[in-house]
């Protein structure tokens, strides 16, 4: 098995910047796909940006010139600076990944539970 735990959210005002952080850990033998969902309330979640283990990364539209995704692999961790943050961010933002374990079978989606960013206007 394979657990997320993400770290960074909080409360910040619109302009302001949030830089959420997710470590993957367990029985861990790969990871391809690492990056980061948020669903707002009444909404679905939706994406917003994840990154492949060769360093190619797809982001929404919405996060586009504001948000970046990086990763570090040999820490099994994934990071998403956020700026210029708008109160339509303001969502539960889940840690996701690709990944497969030491245990038989192939790969798998795996979920944090989630941190709370809310934007204030």
């Amino acid at each position: 098995q394979v657990q997320l735990v993400e770290s960074g959210g909080g409360l910040v005002q619109a302009g302001g910047s949030l830089r959420l952080s997710c470590a993957a850990s367990g029985s861990i033998f790969s990871i391809d796909v690492m990056g980061w969902y948020r669903q707002a309330p009444g909404k679905l979640r939706e994406l917003v940006a994840v990154i492949n283990s060769d360093g190619s990364a797809n982001s929404a539209n919405s996060a586009k010139g504001r948000f970046t995704i990086s990763r570090d692999i040999a820490k099994n961790t994934v990071y998403l600076q956020m700026n210029s943050l708008k109160p339509e961010d303001t969502a539960v933002y889940y840690c996701y990944c690709n990944a497969r374990s030491i245990a038989p079978g192939g790969a798998m989606n795996y979920w944090g539970k989630g941190t709370l960013v809310t934007v204030s206007s």
